[in-house]
């Protein structure tokens, strides 16, 4: 006779928590994706505007790396989608799930290198440069508190052992 399936704090099973993860997982994504794709088109038409050719070498540069790093987090937010769609109905929900958080995970840290870069370029190209070091240190600041040191400290903090 089979063991009963294990209940969670939840009392739902490992195939239940999967499903309700997944669904967490998918709609905290579709935020990410949106914001990241659009963007990745901003960035992608960049290319073909007048100035693009008044561009220091070294915001040409800057503006490539801006674009593959748009490219690599549009790849790794999107991972999720069809890791799920390579993966239905093969009863391994619980290891797609935790691959698919993996993925969002390098992806929001992908966003973040982005934004960073994008907002690299835009204050060089639209200022004299004084300040750009400071304001964009300031900026990656607010987003890493904003999406790693509050989300850890509520974990932390609330969390029930």
């Amino acid at each position: 006779m089979s063991e009963p399936a294990r209940r969670t704090g939840r009392d739902e099973t490992e195939e239940e928590r999967a499903d309700r993860m997944w669904t967490e997982l998918i709609q905290e994504v579709r935020v990410a994706q949106t914001g990241v794709q659009i963007l990745f088109g901003f960035l992608l038409t960049v290319v073909f505007q007048q100035k693009y050719a008044q561009l220091s070498d070294a915001d040409r540069t800057i503006y490539i790396v801006t674009v593959v790093l748009g490219a690599c987090a549009t790849g790794a937010l999107i991972g999720p989608v069809s890791l799920h769609r390579m993966v239905a109905g093969q009863r391994v929900k619980p290891e797609a799930v935790r691959l698919a958080a993996r993925l969002t995970s390098i992806g929001l840290f992908l966003l973040l290198a982005t934004m960073t870069a994008s907002l690299v370029l835009i204050l060089r190209v639209a200022t004299d440069g004084g300040y750009v070091t400071w304001a964009v240190s300031a900026v990656v600041v607010w987003y890493l508190v904003c999406w790693y040191a509050v989300p850890l400290w509520a974990r932390r903090r609330h969390t029930v052992r």
